[in-house]
C-alpha cells in the first residue's frame, strides 16, 4: 500500500464519520450529500490505489 493510497483511505473515513455525525446533528442535506460525495470519492480513490490491482 502507497502512502497516497492509504491517505485517501483515511480521509474517505474521515469524511463517511463526518457524514454520520452531520445527519445525527440534523445539518442541511445538502452539506450531508456534499460529504459524502467526498467520502465516496476519496475510498474509491484510495481503492483503485491499491497495488493489489496491477
Amino acid at each position: 500500500m502507497t502512502g497516497l493510497a492509504a491517505l485517501l483511505i483515511f480521509v474517505g473515513l474521515f469524511l463517511l464519520g463526518g457524514v454520520i455525525s452531520f445527519w445525527r446533528q440534523g445539518l442541511p442535506k445538502a452539506v450531508i450529500v456534499l460529504a459524502g460525495i467526498g467520502a465516496v470519492l476519496a475510498l474509491a480513490a484510495g481503492i483503485l490505489r491499491l497495488e493489489v490491482w496491477q
